[in-house]
């Protein structure tokens, strides 16, 4: 008996079973996608960090043999022990773990630092890695809330997700309990009619559940690669292969099934409770508890617009997934377009076009001190190169007495409250940082007639600036002079060995920088860097030591055109490509690679957003079919006190509106607010922002809302308005 009711059912009622299937597959197809972004991008994010800075877990620092770190591989929880001969130095052994269990890092960590006779500080944890597994310690100085927030948006999409097929058995299978009444008075038992439901969503969602599931892997497979064809020609990029793990469909099919076991069992539990005779009562209407008059809806549509606010209310329960799918997915997406506009007029005001005449193609050679470089001749002699500056950097530091600080440094509270990493107290003065700029003999000459100091190579420039810590305007900080500038040598001094010294001319104080891609003194405002040639530092260079490993180029071309940077950095790389390891930056190539990253990052989030959309349509698609039967009644008594067709479209048309227009009513100001923060904290001057506001994108987005959402309403209302009153109102068991 019950599987020919089941049959005629579904085949009688094709407009909520039609619901029911739409609903299973969307939600499936978009969980099955969700789940399958969400995890590429987490394995994309563990492989980019252990490619930038290595798969070690926890880091030990100090004096370790081999055979001691043989000892520590037996560590129960261990999996790898390896020394990093890169890191290992001057300041001892370096040694990276990895475990079996990383949760239990951070009580594993210091037994190994004690077994080998090293202090807890001896300890480095690898946090950026540790936070992608979910694994936090409350000593980690970073917020590190991106993946964790990422990690709740996503759930909450999915129980979006989840609430859409509730929703759509909800909205059909109350309409049933008069049905189900008049079972229940003939002798049916509530098993009986739970076991008819569970039948009913198995047949209704097995298929679209499987098929929404499949092709929402392949329309990840395809975003992915998508990506990758887009960002394809970005230098450095880690390509991001699709990947997935059979966990992942599983999870996201077991979702939607037991959402569907769960939708189907509601209804049947809520039967059990009725008796026959208020089952038999319910006509599966909308129904308001409280009626409120709507004076908005009412004075700009009139009874019309009273009609619709009742009915609105009565379906909040049901309308409550679009609702709140809308209101974030608009609101995420105005604001993602509004927060990568002002990331943009950022970039390009303070990088891209404030350093667009201070490089254009550099090179850094590596393993090589300027001292041993031998192509600054040759690449000086490449056609099209203006100038070159041959550089490198190195670590030493400086004593400053209280008599040598200038009057607005002291004013600004000089160097009592510096932080030590930067400044150290030493007798009858203080230990200041003193970054060293080597430059090659040519430059250094050259920037010596450019601030008017005397053309030497015996000496150094000492840049006699620093910036306003307590000014948090960071584009245009307050500038003040370091020192007094009345010293005549400047006593450098070896970081780590304060012993080791060296003593040289100072040549002249500037506050003005040569021309290179580097900016001093904006964030490390108590550091005092001195710029010398290279034939002075080879005189000094064994006693002050601390160079990098590298040294850079910076070239400045003839002509600005993307031609002529690339042809200038093919010749470069023929140039030095046989002698030297080198890596060559082009300025117009990594502006191009930056746009085209963040319009990869704004087409990923912008995914997330029509997922967010998609999940609020949805619901309404599935609530527009499901209604048919309990409108077609509503409409009737409508027409039958003299409301015409054309009334029952007004209200269809304002039903619409306000379900689309809401999100938008409480997206824009949010929206708008948090732009005006985030100008206001990133300090731009808002007309440069004005320019380029992302109307066209908001609107277009916008639209779609408004344009699904009225049909949906359209092809519903089509099915009310198509019925007969009479039927209507006397047929309770057929759409």
């Amino acid at each position: 008996m019950w599987r020919d009711y089941l049959s005629g059912y579904i085949k009688n009622n094709r407009a909520s079973t039609v619901s029911v299937v739409l609903a299973a597959f969307l939600s499936a197809l978009l969980l099955s996608l969700l789940c399958g972004l969400s995890y590429n991008l987490w394995v994309y994010e563990i492989a980019r960090i252990e490619a930038e800075e290595g798969g070690w877990q926890g880091r030990l620092t100090g004096e370790i043999t081999e055979e001691e770190i043989g000892l520590l591989r037996n560590y129960a929880n261990v999996e790898s022990a390896v020394i990093n001969a890169e890191l290992s130095g001057e300041s001892g052994t370096v040694a990276d773990f990895t475990f079996k269990n990383s949760r239990s890092i951070f009580a594993d960590m210091p037994q190994i630092a004690r077994l080998a006779g090293l202090p807890a500080e001896a300890v480095t944890y690898h946090y950026a890695l540790l936070n992608l597994y979910l694994i936090r310690d409350a000593d980690d100085p970073a917020l590190r809330w991106v993946f964790p927030f990422a990690c709740i948006i996503a759930a909450a999409a999915c129980l979006s997700l989840v609430l859409v097929i509730h929703n759509a058995f909800a909205v059909t299978m109350n309409t049933r309990i008069r049905q189900f009444g008049i079972f229940s008075s003939i002798g049916a038992t509530p098993r009986q009619i739970r076991a008819c439901l569970l039948q009913e969503a198995a047949v209704l969602c097995a298929a679209p559940v499987a098929v929404g599931g499949l092709s929402g892997i392949l329309l990840c497979m395809g975003i992915v690669e998508g990506m990758n064809f887009l960002l394809a020609d970005v230098g450095g990029r880690l390509v991001l292969p699709f990947s997935y793990h059979p966990l992942v469909l599983s999870a996201s099919l077991l979702f939607a099934a037991l959402t569907i076991w769960i939708s189907a069992w509601i209804p049947a539990k809520k039967l059990s409770k009725l008796t026959p005779l208020e089952a038999m009562k319910n006509t599966g209407d909308f129904s308001l508890k409280r009626k409120r008059d709507s004076r908005m809806l009412s004075f700009l549509f009139g009874v019309e617009g009273e009609l619709a606010a009742n009915a609105l209310r009565a379906q909040r329960k049901a309308m409550r997934t679009a609702a709140v799918s809308l209101t974030l997915s608009f609101l995420a997406f105005s604001f993602l377009m509004c927060f990568f506009a002002v990331v943009t007029v950022s970039q390009r005001e303070t990088y891209f076009e404030r350093y667009q005449d201070a490089w254009d193609v550099m090179a850094t050679v590596k393993n090589t001190q300027i001292d041993a470089f031998a192509g600054t001749d040759a690449v000086r002699e490449i056609s099209g190169v203006k100038s070159i500056v041959v550089y490198q950097k190195a670590k030493a530091k400086r004593f400053v007495a209280p008599e040598a600080l200038s009057a607005e440094m002291k004013k600004a509270g000089g160097l009592a409250d510096a932080p030590a990493e930067y400044v150290s107290a030493a007798d009858g003065g203080w230990l200041v940082n003193a970054p060293l700029v080597i430059m090659d003999d040519a430059s250094f000459l050259e920037y010596c007639a450019q601030i008017g100091a005397t053309p030497r190579l015996s000496g150094a420039v000492i840049l006699n600036r620093t910036y306003d810590a307590a000014d948090p305007n960071f584009r245009a900080r307050r500038a003040f002079p370091y020192l007094t500038g009345e010293g005549s040598t400047t006593t450098l001094v070896r970081a780590g060995q304060e012993e080791v010294t060296a003593e040289l001319p100072v040549l002249g104080y500037t506050q003005e920088v040569p021309v290179l891609r580097e900016e001093y003194g904006t964030l490390d405002f108590y550091e005092l860097v001195h710029f010398l040639p290279v034939s002075c530092w080879k005189e000094i260079k064994e006693q002050i030591g601390g160079a990098e490993e590298d040294c850079r180029i910076r070239i400045l071309t003839e002509e600005k055109t993307p031609e002529t940077l690339d042809e200038i950095e093919n010749a470069l790389a023929r140039l030095l490509g046989g002698t030297y390891e080198t890596e060559i930056e082009n300025r117009m190539q990594e502006r191009l690679d930056n746009d085209r990253m963040m319009g990869g990052m704004k087409a990923i989030l912008t995914v997330f957003c029509i997922l967010l959309a998609a999940i609020g349509i949805g619901n309404v698609f599935s609530n527009t079919f499901g209604f048919v039967r309990q409108r077609k009644r509503e409409f009737a008594r409508y027409l039958s006190v003299g409301l015409t067709p054309d009334g029952m479209k007004k209200i269809f048309l304002i039903e619409a509106l306000v379900i689309a227009g809401r999100p938008v009513l409480f997206a824009l100001p949010v929206t708008a607010a948090a732009v005006a923060a985030f100008i206001r904290i990133s300090y731009l001057p808002p007309a440069l922002f004005l320019g380029d506001i992302p109307f066209p994108q908001i609107l277009f987005f916008l639209l779609a809302i408004f344009g699904f959402v009225g049909l949906a309403y359209r092809l519903g209302a089509g099915k009310v308005l198509k019925s007969n009153p009479i039927d209507a109102l006397r047929d309770d068991t057929v759409l």
